[in-house]
């Protein structure tokens, strides 16, 4: 199996429970991996892999949707990455919200979702 994992995708974008957090916006990160079936790299075309720009592009799209929930967040990198490439077996996703607006310290707050074909 060949895992391709972007990390640390960093975004500044206006998710929340709360409609201030919607208003204000809010720094996250995003990890994603995606596994694709069984491949052979004999060559060094792309066309046998997925472009790294092109999961970015949708995980991009996907955070420019203003959410409620991390968790909506992260489902949803999922399921846009399966539905765009047949070659992907499995994704795991992490959203992290920076400073979340809890009543305490806290660095960050993260979601991680894992979904098959």
């Amino acid at each position: 199996m060949t895992t391709i994992r972007l990390e640390g995708l960093d975004f500044f974008a206006h998710h929340g429970y709360y409609e201030e957090e919607r208003k204000v916006g809010n720094r996250y990160t995003v990890d994603v991996e995606v596994c694709l079936r069984e491949t052979t790299f004999t060559d060094d075309d792309l066309d046998h892999t997925i472009n790294y720009e092109e999961i970015y592009l949708i995980v991009s799209t996907v955070m420019s949707v203003s959410t409620k929930l991390l968790e909506t967040l992260a489902s949803s990198i999922c399921r846009e990455l399966l539905k765009q490439f047949s070659s992907i077996t499995q994704v795991n996703s992490t959203v992290s919200k920076h400073n979340p607006p809890i009543k305490g310290v806290c660095k960050k707050a993260s979601v991680s979702i894992s979904q098959k074909r």
